[in-house]
């Protein structure tokens, strides 16, 4: 749904609901327990929204939550006097053509120094298979590793791969 619809439906009784939007801005915060809170502003063309998500979710979506991200989310919502407020309890990344969309990234790396850096990039869980492609003897050798589980691959996330000390090439397959 775009935020109208969700808007809509939750004024008429609709306590959850799929939205999607792009990401604005994020920002983070301690509540009074002393946990972590995110604070994310969104943008769709019907308008601009808030939605909060908290410890848990925060830490299960914050690589999803960089501004210019479009998301796709399963979140609640709460009529306050201030107006709607809106919860994500689920979230991932938004793909508006999935026969366009890349279902593997092959990661080239020299040595094994990258692979921590990497493994921070890719907790957000998916179908799209990840290989790490070790290049042994300059170039005279390569041993392919497929990454167990699947992954949610992105553009952005293979251009934020590339710009990584220690990864020679990222390709998308």
């Amino acid at each position: 749904q775009n935020w109208a619809q969700f808007q809509e439906a939750a004024k008429g009784g609709v306590a959850a609901g799929r939205l999607a939007g792009t990401v604005i801005s994020r920002s983070e915060r301690n509540t009074r327990t002393g946990n972590r809170m995110g604070i994310v502003t969104f943008s769709d063309a019907t308008g601009q929204f808030e939605a909060v998500l908290f410890s848990e979710q925060l830490d299960r979506f914050r690589p999803l939550l960089e501004p210019g991200q479009s998301v796709e989310m399963i979140c609640s919502a709460e009529i306050r006097d201030e107006g709607i407020s809106v919860r994500i309890t689920e979230a991932k990344p938004l793909r508006l053509d999935e026969k366009t969309q890349t279902r593997q990234m092959r990661v080239f790396v020299r040595d094994g120094d990258p692979i921590a850096t990497l493994r921070q990039h890719l907790s957000v869980r998916g179908d799209d298979e990840v290989s790490v492609i070790v290049i042994e003897n300059d170039g005279e050798a390569e041993i392919e590793v497929r990454l167990p589980g699947g992954f949610t691959v992105t553009k952005q996330l293979a251009n934020a791969m590339r710009a990584m000390d220690g990864v020679v090439d990222v390709e998308l397959v």
